[in-house]
């Protein structure tokens, strides 16, 4: 199996299927199943299928591979995902709570990644223009976004947003099994 990283171009249209989907996703039930069912079963589903198939169904969702902040050990996550030309963006939204996600610091600490079996070199986006554009980008991909910025902002969080730099050929990103 050799995972790779499916393109999302956020200038795609979405028909309202899709965006229908996605407020499903974004719904009392469906954050329910996600932080129960989802946030759990989609590492084993994503890494199962080489990134074919997660919870999310048709919400692009990715295999984030970290290394724990504290304990080094190798951690599993799907995100919601997409590109910024060659670089993947991911935003740590955590659906709006008032916490970070731990993948959030895990790369934060460890910044040399894989994402789809590839590896990446995560940067946090700090620059408010860069911010801005990414933001528009990722309210088209991911229209709940936006809620969830308003949520987590109530519990006085900035949701971050990361972009995934590819590792240039034979160094970068650390190795895997």
């Amino acid at each position: 199996m050799n995972p790779t990283v499916r393109y999302v171009d956020p200038y795609a249209p979405r028909g309202r299927l899709y965006r229908a989907w996605a407020g499903v996703v974004a719904s009392p039930l469906g954050l329910w199943l996600s932080r129960h069912i989802g946030w759990k079963v989609d590492p084993y589903l994503l890494k199962l299928t080489g990134g074919r198939l997660s919870m999310g169904i048709a919400i692009p969702t990715g295999l984030l591979e970290t290394r724990g902040a504290r304990t080094g050990c190798p951690r599993q996550n799907g995100v919601i995902y997409f590109h910024d030309g060659e670089r993947v963006t991911i935003v740590a939204s955590k659906a709006g709570a008032p916490q970070h996600p731990a993948w959030f610091h895990n790369a934060r600490t460890n910044p040399d990644v894989r994402f789809g079996g590839q590896p990446f070199r995560a940067e946090v986006v700090d620059d408010e223009a860069a911010r801005e554009r990414l933001w528009q980008l990722a309210d088209r991909v991911f229209p709940p976004f936006a809620t969830y910025r308003a949520s987590a902002a109530r519990g006085r969080r900035t949701i971050p947003i990361l972009q995934l730099v590819p590792a240039p050929a034979g160094g970068g990103g650390d190795e895997r099994a």
